[in-house]
């Protein structure tokens, strides 16, 4: 049976987060309810990258099996019955038993914040109107790159065969208005980001050093990070694939 890559945007405000759940309204609950009532059969998804409640997405996936051809016109009917925050940018078809999630070799996310009160992005970067040095948030940043163990900036209960992640890039950039972080790695624990962020704040205040922040990081002890960075400032930016998958998803 012919098997689907769907990538998808959507702006996480409105929702309890990307996974199906009962009695909340999700993401993948939208899209399967809307590509269900198209096709006129009950259609299963499978994503890529979960999103907490209140988290953005330029660019995830999913993947499901059906059997038939789905093209251009099954994504201009789909995007008519779901909601106008959640967009389906291109339906691909990939070898059978391709997987969205286990077949992603990395993701890229990036965390907005704006120092100037603008009623344009408070539902999508964190108003934060102080100073921070740049150079103290880059040293911070810096020390991420590579592999760790990052059990100090996972969420308690985080049901993970291991807290160790790869970080290819990491930075702070002082925007006009505010602040961008940007990270990519090869996987990412539930909350990680977020309280990276939330913990690196803190270096940009000076409430901690570059080394007390290290320090965290190795203690593995998630009591020490700071995980109140509000998630509408989240984005993910982009899921990666191996060469052989994303020659597909053109």
């Amino acid at each position: 049976m012919p098997t689907y890559f769907l990538a998808l945007g959507y702006k996480g405000t409105r929702y309890a987060g990307f996974q199906i759940q009962q009695n909340a309204q999700t993401i993948q609950g939208e899209v399967e309810r809307a590509a269900s009532l198209y096709l006129r059969t009950s259609l299963a998804l499978t994503g890529s990258s979960r999103t907490d409640a209140g988290v953005h997405a330029k660019m995830n996936y999913f993947h499901f099996d059906y059997d038939g051809t789905l093209a251009e016109e099954f994504l201009y009917h789909v995007n008519a019955i779901l909601p106008p925050d959640i967009v389906l940018n291109g339906i691909y078809q990939v070898p059978e038993g391709s997987h969205s999630r286990f077949d992603a070799i990395g993701r890229r996310y990036s965390y907005s914040m704006y120092d100037k009160k603008d009623p344009f992005k408070n539902d999508r970067a964190w108003f934060y109107p102080y100073p921070m040095c740049e150079v103290d948030l880059n040293e911070a940043a810096a020390s991420l790159l590579g592999e760790h163990d990052f059990t100090s900036f996972a969420k308690k209960r985080t049901q993970v065969y291991t807290h160790l992640c790869t970080i290819d890039t990491c930075s702070w950039k002082r925007l006009a208005d505010g602040w961008e972080f940007t990270i990519q790695g090869n996987r990412f624990l539930r909350g990680m980001v977020r309280a990276l962020v939330g913990t690196m704040v803190k270096v940009g205040r000076g409430k901690i050093t570059p080394k007390e922040f290290n320090n965290i990081k190795t203690a593995m002890n998630n009591e020490m990070a700071d995980f109140s960075a509000p998630a509408h400032g989240l984005f993910l930016d982009q899921v990666l694939f191996s060469e052989s998958t994303s020659r597909f998803l053109l």
